[in-house]
């Protein structure tokens, strides 16, 4: 169990480097090609297929929620160090550019891990409540809160 633990400590820490928007560290651990799919038709949204992507999109994430907090509750991992699947359910708050404190979700990430790398990420969470936020905060001027979402 002593892998269980060395994983979940290390899910926990990038959630971390997430709320203090160190983006180095939190895709440090993915591959290249790594896949992240996040629900929702909105600039938070879609799909990207390199860590590249996936940088930009955590940059993004930090300019249109600068203040977004992630709890983590619970941490569930499964498998082995070769084939390792990490569940992590949430909850995130954030007060809007418009001076709202009612910024609420709660989530689900499903992360396939090998040898302590990620492979793929894929988010599960309101995407609506996501969508009404970003749209808040595009009513303020923030224009990216609306804007494609990343793709790579």
């Amino acid at each position: 169990m002593l892998y269980s633990y060395i994983v979940e400590k290390s899910i926990r820490q990038s959630f971390d480097h997430v709320n203090n928007h160190r983006w180095d560290e939190a895709v440090k651990a993915l591959v290249p090609h790594v896949h992240h799919r996040v629900s929702g038709a909105h600039a938070l949204g879609g799909e990207r297929h390199d860590k590249q992507a996936v940088r930009r999109w955590f940059e993004r994430l930090g300019r249109v929620l600068p203040n977004l907090h992630l709890t983590i509750n619970h941490v569930w991992v499964k498998g082995w160090p070769w084939h390792t699947t990490v569940f992590a359910q949430w909850d995130g708050t954030a007060t809007l550019l418009n001076g709202d404190a009612s910024y609420v979700n709660s989530g689900l990430h499903v992360f396939t891990l090998r040898w302590g790398k990620v492979y793929a990420l894929e988010e599960f969470y309101d995407s609506q409540a996501a969508a009404r936020g970003l749209a808040a905060q595009a009513a303020t001027g923030l224009e990216e809160a609306v804007a494609e979402p990343i793709a790579g």
